[in-house]
């Protein structure tokens, strides 16, 4: 292969400038590629590539800083990889150039000090430091590869069959930026749930992907006392990554002048980039260790510090160290960057080389002037600055200047999390209302997001919803809103959420007072007086399905609720239907107009007083209703000559005894001495009337009309109405998932009207907001309420409806809390039963609920009965119990409940009872799978073997040996009820053979064979001779020997010796053939021959030796070996066996195999990655016989990856490869369920 022999080195090269690489190949004629970045380069005006024999160049001319990269040089099958570095050219003037980029991590700010107020909680984010790794995940989140502007979806998936609890799921880029708080545009994040598989699904959508959003992701999933996460990683392509880290490249200023040091800093491009963490917990500097250790170290640390992004790591370590400069003014400089929450305080601390020299502090290339934020310190060599309150406006770049040098940092502001400090509430609206749902955080102008039923509400439904904020008042508006619009509304911070409900019903019109029929005379007035609830709605009136139309005597009008028609100086064509339409709603109310005319015969002589009650329709025992609050007018057309005098009064009522009528007490005048009481008497007729009725005006009034031809009197049943009085507080009866049964009692007085139902409202506890429940009066004192949302503690009142209204709210209940008692636990059965104990497994219910599951209790109950006795005392976490203690021949029925804070849940019940019986169980021999195959015991050696089996009740258990009963004297053999024993102290050839196992329960059995097979050495070969002589030559044949020790023959050894000193030497050892030929005899020399037989055991005890030696002749004999042309056996490398993909698990060795052939012996080198491993100590690599061997010690997830093997020799190469994937150590099932 043409391999360098010269390679080309890593230069530097300031820019402007040009570079040449060299390398040299050892042939001339050897084709060499040169690429950049691993892709191929081709001369032009940027690159020269020269060849001139074996040695080629590579020109770069005009060096740009883009130029900086990783260049390689490929002949054949060899690959050189080597690094342009390019230097920036000395600025003339310091002041003006760009300060010194920041070269490293963003580190921890070494002195901050925090002000007394206590830190909000979730400031920080510290590693996590659980060790109880558990490999949840089914299926992990895979890297991918996006082209800019395009989506992808990575995907996980956990099995939540074993977890008490839904798993909680974290995506993080990086090691600590949390993506839930970035949700929105380009990132979606979402969970399903499977009922079938029991799979929760979670996925992380990135839609139109960035440049920016390459790098490495993490996935974190925890259950209660589980956890787990694993790593992978997003390339975006089309976007060169920087090569190296420039923390300032990341932000955006507001200046518009071209100077990079002025304007305000705009770091939201960095928080989505990078969050620089502060550590307390621990000391440990990574980026020292990591400078310090050895390049095969690097994925050690990685793995041990948890670093995930390795790679740009190290390429920023390389920077640094490239960047390294003594300075002259500072002996130690600012760090590359601070962090320090909002509101605390930050020291940035410098030390000089001279201790007399003042220094100037730059914000953002602007000097600072101390104020009493801006603190300047000098202690010796030292100089600190000081920034009291930090706030957002702080967060920007800092340098020291010193004559014409400056250190340059970046000082990062974290704000605190926003916290919800008033929470929405629970809203019922009547359609086409608007509605505004309003919260208010901790902080003004901070970022919430909204949701409906777990949908994110954007800009750009900007049509239907409207969002507002002020100050830190965040309110969502929703405009006319319809049935689509109900929903539970989240309104979410990065420090909290707040979720409120909001219901919207169909607007109904309510009738609060209906129009009369009205009995008037002429000349009068009619008034025909309407109230409903929506004071917008208007209305049409109609006579005898006329409309009515307002003229000089009829006057119609509409002031808020109220509708009226007035018709003046009635006449006798105004009497007819009349009916008021209300706009937009299909009812109407109707009433009649009665005209009353009024006939006095005139008589010259006197009439005595009459009282024409007839005339309004009416008798004395009519009973006139009026509604609390409203006139009662008394209008009593009355008749007499001369006009009689009129007297009204009115008598208690005096109830004797249940049952009875009533009977009048005692009459009063009435008067208007109250002032709300009138009497008015005009010729023909007289009116009492009462301004706003109340219930003590209710009873029997009597006029008396007198005058000299005498008197009349009638009395009038007066009865007021009223809205009934509030029921008493409601009791919350039972409670469950998102519902509660409510019971109340009716009130106490029902308002003289019949209660035709109640009216339910809720809220929740800490909430000032009562939500109507229902809008139809509900005729029944228990009520279900739904739509509740667990684990929040509510409150309930009810309201009394009657014909008249809705009276006062009564008392609120108690405080309750909606949760559910779980679903009956799964897949109840028996595991075993024997004459006086059952043992019962289930599982875990499949919904839990918001309260915790306390543990389980078991009942029995004999058949027959209804008695259930509990079976132990308490409850049991566990999903099988042994239940001991019964009679045997009972049938007995049982059942699993399981208990949380609500109280059981429905049981769980076999399906038929179960007789207390030891249950026959078919026998069932377990082989295990080393005997399944040939035993094969030396002689001498101790053989015992353990045979598990199955069987209720205990098996009969027989041992033969080919065929016939096993002798006691040759082989012992011990029974339990569970497993049998064949034991042999010392085996003997004629233990050799067949034996057979049976287990038998009446007439059912089982049976299984072991073949043992004992060996021992072999007998010596047979019939050794000597065949023929030549030269210095002498063949031998033998035959087999007759005692093969009961095993095949591998092979034999052949020896000779010389007759004088009789040593033996081994001519051919493992030698298969019965016949050989043994060479390089010495002339002259006497010699004799014996061979060994060789089996399983070893060599036979005693040779066979020939019985006639042979002499070598001194003859002159020369021998002239022909001449052959040699042959050409060189063959190129070719693998006989590849390399096959493994997954191997984290902790082991772990070894990859292959095959090769080839002439002469290839040279062999392992890769990983494409990166030569072979003189890495924690691989090993051996090669035998044309096997090769990679063992890989301890693998570590970092050890994942592409493995290549490449063989070389003379005439050719080959390459194979696999992949090798590192798990970490999962629990087994059988490991939980023994824990559990």
């Amino acid at each position: 292969l043409p391999l360098p022999l010269k390679k080309p080195k890593t230069q530097e090269a300031e820019e402007g400038s040009s570079v040449i690489f060299e390398a040299e190949t050892e042939k001339p004629d050897a084709k060499v590629k040169w690429q950049c970045n691993s892709k191929d380069i081709a001369s032009d005006s940027k690159y020269i590539i020269a060849a001139d024999g074996n040695k080629h160049s590579l020109t770069i001319k005009a060096i740009t800083k883009e130029d900086a990269s990783v260049y390689a040089v490929i002949a054949g099958g060899s690959k050189v990889k080597f690094e342009l570095k390019v230097v920036s050219q000395p600025a003339e003037d310091p002041a003006d150039g760009k300060p010194e980029e920041a070269s490293s991590q963003p580190a921890v700010a070494p002195v901050q000090e925090e002000t007394p107020a206590p830190a909000q909680a979730g400031d920080a984010h510290p590693p996590d430091t659980r060790q109880d790794l558990t490999g949840l995940f089914t299926e992990k989140p895979q890297s991918g590869e996006v082209t800019v502007g395009e989506n992808i979806t990575f995907v996980a998936k956990v099995n939540a069959e074993s977890l008490l609890k839904k798993p909680t799921v974290k995506w993080f880029k990086g090691k600590w930026m949390d993506l839930a708080s970035k949700s929105g545009k380009h990132l979606q994040l979402k969970e399903t749930y499977d009922r079938n598989t029991k799979v929760y699904t979670f996925e992380m959508h990135i839609i139109a992907a960035k440049a920016n959003f390459a790098g490495g992701y993490r996935c974190e999933v925890s259950s209660k006392d589980k956890f787990d996460s694993c790593n992978f990683d997003l390339t975006v392509h089309e976007a060169r990554a920087p090569e190296g880290l420039d923390i300032r490249a990341a932000f955006r200023r507001t200046s518009t002048d071209g100077n990079d040091d002025s304007g305000e800093l705009d770091f939201s491009t960095l928080l989505k980039k990078r969050t620089v963490q502060v550590h307390t917990e621990t000391d440990v500097d990574v980026w020292n260790i990591l400078s310090q250790a050895p390049p095969s170290e690097y994925e050690k640390i990685a793995f041990q510090y948890g670093i995930t992004d390795l790679r740009g790591m190290l390429k920023r370590l390389k920077k640094m160290k490239k960047e390294e400069k003594k300075s002259e003014a500072f002996l130690k400089k600012l760090d590359p960057a601070y962090q320090v929450s909002k509101g605390h305080k930050i020291k940035l601390a410098v030390e000089v080389a001279n201790s007399d020299i003042e220094v100037k502090w730059l914000k953002n290339g602007q000097e600072i002037q101390p104020t009493g934020r801006y603190i300047f310190e000098s202690v010796g060599n030292m100089r600190y600055l000081t920034i009291n309150h930090c706030s957002l406006a702080d967060d920007a770049a800092y340098s020291c200047k010193v004559g014409d040098e400056k250190c340059t940092t970046e000082l990062f502001v974290k704000e605190p999390p926003i916290l919800i400090v008033k929470n929405l509430e629970d809203q019922m609206v009547m359609k086409g209302e608007r509605v505004e749902l309003e919260c208010e955080v901790s902080e003004e102008g901070a970022n919430v997001k909204w949701e409906k039923d777990g949908v994110e509400l954007t800009r750009d439904e900007s049509f239907k919803y409207r969002f507002k904020k002020d100050g830190c008042k965040h309110v969502l508006i929703i405009n006319e809103a319809t049935k689509e619009d109900c929903g539970h509304y989240k309104v979410k911070t990065n420090g909290g959420e707040s979720m409120a409900e909001v219901l919207v019903q169909e607007k109904e019109l309510e009738v609060y007072q209906s129009i009369a029929d009205l009995t008037v005379k002429a000349k009068d007035q009619a008034v025909f007086k309407c109230e409903v609830s929506d004071e917008n709605v208007r209305g049409t009136w109609y006579k005898n399905g006329v409309e009515v139309k307002p003229d000089a005597r009829v006057n119609i009008t509409h002031i808020g609720r109220i509708h009226k028609l007035t018709i003046d100086d009635v006449k006798p064509e105004d009497e007819g239907d009349y009916t008021f339409v209300p706009d937009g709603y299909a009812f109407n109310l109707s009433a009649k107009l009665n005209f009353l005319e009024v006939k006095i015969d005139y008589v010259p002589r006197q009439d005595p007083p009459k009282i024409h009650l007839d005339c309004l329709g009416r008798t004395a025992e009519s009973t006139i209703v009026v509604v609390a609050g409203n006139k009662l007018r008394l209008d009593v057309p009355i008749t007499g000559d001369p006009a009689p005098t009129v007297i009204w009064t009115k008598g208690e009522k005096v109830r004797q005894m249940e049952g009875l009528p009533q009977i009048p007490k005692s009459n009063f005048v009435v008067t208007e001495g109250d002032g709300r009481v009138h009497v008015e008497t005009t010729k023909g007729h007289c009116v009492f009337t009462i301004e706003c009725a109340e219930r003590q005006d209710e009873g029997i009034y009597s006029v008396v009309v007198r005058n000299p031809a005498g008197e009349d009197t009638a009395d009038i049943h007066v009865k007021v109405v009223d809205v009934p009085d509030p029921p008493m507080a409601p009791t919350i009866l039972s409670v469950g998932e998102d519902s509660c049964v409510v019971q109340w009692e009716p009130p106490l007085f029902d308002g003289g009207q019949p209660i035709i139902g109640y009216v339910l409202e809720r809220k929740k506890l800490k909430s000032y907001r009562w939500m109507r429940l229902n809008f139809d009066p509900y005729p029944e004192t228990t009520y279900e309420a739904k739509r509740m949302i667990e684990g929040v503690p509510y409150e309930m009142r009810v309201y009394a409806v009657n014909s008249i209204g809705m009276s006062r709210h009564s008392p609120a209940s108690q405080p309750f809390v909606p949760i559910a008692p779980t679903s009956e636990p799964l897949g109840l059965c028996v595991d075993d039963v024997s004459d006086t104990s059952i043992t019962l497994k289930w599982r875990r219910p499949e919904r839990i609920g918001s309260a915790d599951l306390e543990g389980y209790g078991i009942e029995y109950c004999k058949e027959g009965t209804d008695e259930w006795i509990p079976a132990m005392e308490g409850l049991t976490e566990r999903t099988s119990m042994v239940i001991k203690g019964l009679t045997t021949g009972d049938k007995l029925q049982f059942r699993v409940r399981a208990y949380n804070m609500a109280g059981p849940s429905a049981p769980a019940t076999l399906a038929q009872p179960i007789t207390i019986r030891e249950i026959m169980q078919r026998p069932k021999i377990w082989l295990p799978r080393n005997l399944r195959q040939t035993l094969i015991k030396k002689v001498g050696d101790t053989m015992n073997i353990v045979i598990p089996f199955q069987g209720k009740p205990r098996p009969k258990v027989t041992w033969s040996k080919d065929g016939e009963p096993l002798d006691p004297t040759l082989a012992s053999v011990r029974n339990s009820e569970v497993d049998t024993i064949l034991f042999i102290r010392k085996t003997e050839r004629k233990h050799s053979g067949k034996y057979e196992l049976q287990v038998q329960i009446e007439n059912v059995e089982d049976k299984a064979a072991v073949t043992l097979q004992v060996v021992d050495l072999p007998g010596p070969p047979e019939a050794l001779k000597i065949v023929d002589t030549w030269g210095f030559n002498v063949a031998l044949e033998w035959k087999p020997p007759k005692d093969n020790g009961n095993c095949e023959i591998t092979g034999y050894t052949i020896q000779k010796a010389d007759k004088k000193t009789m040593e033996w030497y081994t001519v051919h050892d493992q030698y298969r053939r019965t016949h050989c030929v043994v060479s390089n005899l010495i002339m002259g020399n006497e010699y004799v021959f014996r061979v060994f037989s060789i089996n399983l055991v070893g060599l036979s005890p005693e040779p066979y030796c020939t019985k006639d030696s042979v002499y070598i002749q001194k003859t002159g004999i020369i021998y002239k070996p022909p001449s052959y042309k040699d042959h050409d056996f060189t063959e190129a490398p070719k693998f006989t066996r590849p390399l096959v993909d493994r997954s191997v698990i984290a902790g082991y060795n772990a070894t990859l195999s292959c095959a090769v052939r080839g002439i002469p012996k290839p040279k062999v080198t392992w890769y990983k990655n494409k990166m030569d491993i072979s003189n890495e100590a924690k691989y090993r690599t051996i090669s035998k016989q044309g096997v090769l061997t990679l063992e890989i010690r301890k693998p570590c997830p970092f050890d994942g990856g592409v493995y290549t093997c490449k063989a070389v020799n003379d005439s050719g190469e080959d390459i194979v490869e696999c992949k090798l994937e590192v798990r970490l150590p999962q629990i087994s099932r059988v490991t939980q369920f023994k824990k559990m």
